[in-house]
């Protein structure tokens, strides 16, 4: 009887280790599934702010713009700032979390690059929005899915037209008559169109360019027959006439230059970005000779003789041409860039200050003109840089990204014409003395131009931004602070250990 009373005990101290044994096992069981959640909630949060990233540059936005706006995400995702690192490149993002003992980083490759300033503001917008109205991750996700689905704002066909007047208010700011403007316009809008065609059929992108361009050289100069042929221009109406038949061939392929890609690649290099700059750089100077190339075939077959070097491009129209001519560049252009339709007007207006505070400054006496004679680089300095001071207001009144105000404005500004004829100059290249200085000229000119016209977009935009700051930030701060006073959904790495 002893022996089964002493072992009654024995058997309650086996239940009671087997117990603490089981209890501990689920202890750490819990441990772990906290653990595993943590970790895969973290990763998520990883993947979403790296895809907003994505979202942005391939929306061609600026790595400023890029950065500001992945600050304001990781703070909505309650991600610690100190921890997380953000590595930008043209064709990846690449974001890492990291302290002394653990590790996690999220890639995503940008493959397709289209300029969408829809896409940017609504970014923008998502994020202030997020915070204010305090969403979750699940409806966070779902807005950024439909970021993958925008709308065009307009038509494939309206696109087209619209570029193709765009072209022809550029050569109203060369200086022909508005006779030639649709002379400009028409040749452009069937380039473009082809341009459209061919890279949804997947055609090489400078393959595109290069056809497209030959093309719409081709019909700018069958055009010039209208004016220059006498049998011909005996048989049209004299409406038809233009005293500047050779200027639409200078400006019916800059629907192709890439003003955007352009002015972001100072704007980064300016910014520290230069692995980014100089990718937009290399790709830019490769569709401006994929440009060059269309047009130098066009121009040879046509048998047209070094019209390039000897045709002025001095403008002497009136200030109201210049105006009317800047708001049809700027709203047209702004539609390849899916700009949204309630911020037209605005562009317009922008164009105007634009051209015509560069005309006024660049132009003057020494070439016949009214103005203060300071030479285009400077003229377009102070044009862009009027524009971006502007901007930073109509930011505020409009709420939309500075970016998508002022780069379109400062488009028709883009010298084109200066661009194409340092390209066309060291292509024609044949060895009599003055050509390689002639063609460096332009080359040497249109970059200055586009450094400074960069310079005036971006200079003011930073001044005034570093003013503002204080307050985005404060206002940053209470939205995150409230989120995390209310759901505590800060990641803490020593979670993960």
């Amino acid at each position: 009887m002893q022996g089964d009373k002493s072992s009654k005990p024995e058997r309650s101290m086996e239940l009671d280790e087997l117990l603490l044994h089981e209890e501990a096992a689920l202890r750490r069981q819990a441990i772990d599934d906290e653990r595993n959640m943590t970790e895969h909630e973290l990763r998520r949060k990883l993947n979403l702010l790296v895809r907003t990233g994505a979202i942005l540059m391939s929306s061609n936005a600026d790595c400023n713009r890029i950065m500001r706006n992945l600050r304001r995400c990781e703070a909505f995702l309650g991600l610690p700032e100190e921890y997380v690192h953000i590595h930008l490149d043209y064709d990846i993002i690449m974001v890492n979390i990291s302290d002394e003992r653990h590790s996690f980083s999220k890639y995503q490759r940008c493959d397709h690059h289209v300029i969408e300033f829809t896409v940017i503001s609504r970014v923008s917008k998502m994020l202030w929005q997020a915070l204010r109205e305090d969403w979750s991750l699940d409806r966070y996700e779902e807005e950024l899915d439909a970021l993958s689905h925008v709308p065009k704002n307009y038509t494939p066909w309206m696109i087209a037209v619209a570029a193709g007047f765009a072209c022809g208010g550029f050569c109203v700011q060369f200086g022909c008559d508005w006779t030639a403007f649709f002379y400009a316009s028409l040749p452009a809008i069937l380039g473009f169109r082809l341009k459209m065609w061919l890279a949804r059929h997947d055609i090489n992108t400078y393959v595109a360019i290069a056809v497209s361009a030959f093309l719409a050289t081709i019909l700018a100069w069958l055009t010039s027959f209208l004016s220059l042929d006498p049998e011909i221009a005996a048989s049209v109406p004299a409406f038809m006439h233009s005293a500047t038949p050779y200027h639409p061939l200078m400006a019916c392929t800059l629907f192709i230059v890439p003003g955007v890609p352009l002015i972001n690649f100072v704007s980064d290099m300016v910014s520290n970005h230069v692995s980014v700059g100089a990718t937009r750089a290399y790709t830019t100077l490769m569709m401006l000779l994929a440009m060059s190339f269309g047009i130098v075939l066009a121009i040879q077959i046509c048998g047209i003789d070094n019209f390039v070097k000897d045709l002025s491009m001095t403008p002497h129209n009136t200030y109201f041409d210049y105006a009317l001519a800047a708001a049809i560049s700027a709203m047209g252009f702004s539609t390849i860039y899916n700009t949204p339709r309630r911020i037209l007007p605005v562009l317009a207006i922008s164009g105007i200050i634009a051209v015509c505070t560069r005309n006024f400054v660049n132009l003057g006496e020494s070439n016949g003109n009214v103005g203060l004679d300071q030479g285009i680089i400077i003229g377009s300095f102070v044009g862009s840089a009027l524009i971006s001071l502007i901007a930073t207001r109509q930011m505020v009144w409009h709420n939309i990204p500075h970016q998508v105000i002022a780069i379109p404005a400062v488009i028709p500004m883009i010298p084109g014409v200066l661009m194409y004829r340092s390209l066309f100059g060291f292509i024609e290249m044949t060895g009599v003395v003055g050509e390689l200085t002639v063609a460096f000229n332009y080359g040497i000119k249109a970059s200055l131009v586009i450094l400074f016209i960069a310079l005036g977009v971006a200079i003011p935009n930073i001044f005034v931004r570093r003013m503002i700051e204080p307050k985005s930030m404060l206002r940053l701060l209470k939205l995150v602070q409230a989120r995390r006073t209310k759901h505590n959904e800060m990641t803490h790495l020593s979670e993960l250990s």
